[in-house]
């Protein structure tokens, strides 16, 4: 990938890490076992290492080209919003479960849902601010 690296290309693809977070407490809060599991297991795996490695190489390329001042601000802003989002449904998911509404690991469930609409949200917050140079 000769590509420049772009700020909205690194923020996209948080969003793959949302997912695999989701994925790994899948792996951890069920309750039930199927023999299929194990592939998916592996195939989760094998996936975070091989995307992890391709993270760690574009980001290396990032950090030697010359940022985007406006972006970055820009992302501020998204990351702000998005901290402000994320303690309102922390407070709602807590909330819940003190009035009995949810067990523990539903409420994992809720926390690992809020982080993944909450990374989908950002990007598109995100593309928004970035295009009308706000």
């Amino acid at each position: 990938m000769k590509s420049k690296v772009t700020l909205k290309e690194l923020v996209g693809t948080k969003i793959i890490y949302a997912v695999l977070l989701v994925c790994y407490y899948w792996m951890w809060a069920r309750r039930d076992w199927h023999d299929y599991y194990t592939t998916i297991q592996n195939m989760v795996a094998i996936f975070t290492i091989v995307f992890f490695a391709l993270q760690a190489s574009r980001i290396h390329k990032y950090s030697k080209e010359e940022k985007d001042e406006l972006a970055i601000q820009n992302l501020r802003r998204v990351d702000a919003i998005g901290l402000k989002l994320m303690v309102a449904a922390a407070v709602v998911i807590a909330f819940s479960c003190a009035v009995t509404l949810m067990d523990g690991r539903m409420a994992g469930y809720a926390l690992v849902g809020t982080i993944f609409i909450l990374t989908i949200i950002r990007f598109i917050l995100f593309c928004v601010m970035d295009s009308k140079g706000v």
